[in-house]
């Protein structure tokens, strides 16, 4: 459906998207045109340390409890791709060969399963 079957002009839509572009800029520029020029307190470097770490796990969980490929369901292929990788990661400390690892596991159970 257009935005004008919705009710909406094209200048209305073209004003929520600029209000919204100025909002997250000003998010943005809170945290860092604020802070920029200031050292960040110890605490907060040690814990922004592992952003990283908790955002690949959050992205990548949902999507072995709950594939939609397979409707929402469990699958043992994907679960053990999941154990094969953090195992291959926790072994090694090596991210590419953890990803390789949980990859060829991934492509190897779905052959055989």
């Amino acid at each position: 459906m257009s935005a004008q079957m919705q009710g909406w002009s094209d200048a209305q839509i073209w004003g929520i998207i600029a209000v919204l572009a100025v909002g997250t800029f000003l998010i943005r520029w809170s945290f860092l045109g604020v802070m920029g020029n200031r050292p960040l307190p110890l605490w907060a470097q040690r814990l922004l340390r592992y952003t990283a770490v908790a955002v690949l796990p959050a992205l990548v969980a949902p999507l072995v409890a709950w594939p939609a490929a397979t409707g929402g369901r469990p699958e043992p292929a994907r679960i053990a791709a999941a154990a094969v990788t953090v195992l291959v990661g926790l072994a090694t400390r090596n991210t590419l060969a953890a990803i390789l690892g949980g990859g060829l596991t991934l492509v190897a159970a779905m052959t055989l399963i």
